[in-house]
């Protein structure tokens, strides 16, 4: 059971018209694809995908599952989405409300297992092996959990184990945490734990694992366990985190690789034409998509597929999303400009020295310039650092053709 129906406002306008786990990642993948590639390359081959926030483009890239070999008469993918019941039980209100909802559906397959997943997280993991750690130790839930630095472990559930993995006590992001051992979000549940837990706490409102679940099935006696990850894990649910996750894929070896071949990222691809570097440009460590075009320089940045990059343009440190076009002479850096904008000629982004964003510092605060989707940039014109644009914005919103470090220009479908 994947959910994947958050909003993940922490990701500012990139989120604004699509779901988390939609978002790119890496040039030509997103964020979806890595949990399932991990189902089916560990031999899972029944996933339901549960969604609600701006599903469009989730259910649309997902499909019958062909691209994870999951279109299936038996199992395969399915999307579950809210709806609406006599007990007029209709959006979801919590992780674990969301699997309740769905309690048919699991119910159908007659599981002894299932799997809990959050879509918005990079790794790789064999979900085969650590059902195999469930099982051998007789357990009724399994944690998955990894081992963080202690000063971040209060932004995590913590898990405190005994010598034999065994959860002796669980803390949701405590202000003192007692161990680094941090859960993933990811559990195994035998199936006749997890439908009795779920059936009792089904009045919790905004019923959540690791606020009501987990903390039940501990004082009900159940065995709960670890199991411990020690490979790359990234939770990208900041614009900081999500632009340092793909920016550590250009480098010279990798700590994520995405190209290994015993474990392959599956996502689905276009028939688009391949990309085209012109004599003119210079590529450093950077990803470059199909059928994008580059006459600029591109420097350690991840470019999406059918961009289009200008002559005498810059653009360093970067993430450039699909259907972009960058014209001529432009400048960018530090920024992440989301699907099919359009950036003028002359134009830069990312200069100056950053200021506490007006907006949102919470969310604008990495040095980052934050471009969202189907925006229009004008020509010549200068955007600073901790800045968000988003929308079809003329010369008039740019007093002196510049938006200040920390500044904002939001514009709404219907102001256009």
């Amino acid at each position: 059971m994947l959910l994947a129906g958050g909003q993940g406002s922490r990701l500012g306008v990139l989120t604004e018209h699509v779901a988390k786990p939609a978002v790119a990642f890496g040039g030509k993948y997103r964020i979806i694809d890595f949990p399932l590639s991990n189902c089916i390359n560990s031999g899972i081959d029944t996933v339901g995908v549960l969604t609600q926030y701006q599903p469009l483009r989730l259910n649309t890239h997902i499909g019958i599952g062909i691209p994870w070999d999951l279109d299936r008469n038996a199992g395969g993918v399915t999307i579950l989405p809210p709806y609406e019941t006599n007990a007029n039980n209709d959006w979801y209100t919590g992780t674990a409300n969301a699997i309740y909802q769905n309690m048919n559906y699991m119910e159908s397959f007659n599981p002894q297992y299932v799997l809990i997943l959050s879509g918005d997280h990079i790794y790789k993991m064999d979900y085969e092996a650590m059902l195999d750690y469930h099982k051998a130790n007789k357990a009724d839930v399994t944690i998955a959990c990894l081992s963080v630095p202690m000063e971040e472990a209060s932004r995590f559930g913590i898990v405190v184990t005994d010598a034999y993995g065994r959860i002796t006590e669980f803390q949701e992001k405590p202000e003192k945490p007692k161990s680094n051992l941090a859960s993933m979000g990811i559990y195994i549940f035998s199936w006749e734990v997890l439908k009795e837990a779920l059936t009792t706490l089904k009045n919790q409102s905004n019923c959540d694992f690791g606020m009501h679940v987990i903390p039940y099935c501990k004082e009900q006696g159940k065995r709960l366990f670890a199991y411990e990850f020690s490979g790359y894990w990234k939770d990208v649910g900041t614009l900081g985190s999500y632009w340092e996750a793909n920016m550590e894929l250009v480098d010279i070896i990798p700590e994520f690789n995405l190209y290994e071949a015993f474990w392959k990222i599956y996502t689905k691809t276009e028939i688009i034409d391949p990309q085209y570097i012109s004599a003119e440009a210079h590529i450093e460590r950077s990803i470059i998509g199909e059928a994008s075009c580059i006459e600029g320089k591109v420097d350690h940045s991840v470019i999406g597929s059918e961009v289009s990059i200008g002559k005498g343009s810059v653009v360093k440190d970067s993430i450039i999303m699909e259907g972009v076009t960058i014209h001529e002479g432009c400048y960018i850096d530090h920024a992440i400009i989301a699907e099919d904008t359009v950036i003028g000629a002359g134009t830069k982004i990312g200069v100056g020295e950053p200021a506490e964003s007006k907006l949102n510092p919470k969310i604008y605060s990495f040095g980052l310039a934050t471009i969202g989707e189907n925006s229009v940039i004008p020509a010549d014109v200068s955007i600073g650092k901790n800045t968000a644009v988003s929308g079809k914005t003329t010369r008039e919103d740019y007093p002196g053709g510049v938006l200040e470090s920390g500044g904002y220009i939001i514009r709404k479908e219907e102001d256009q």
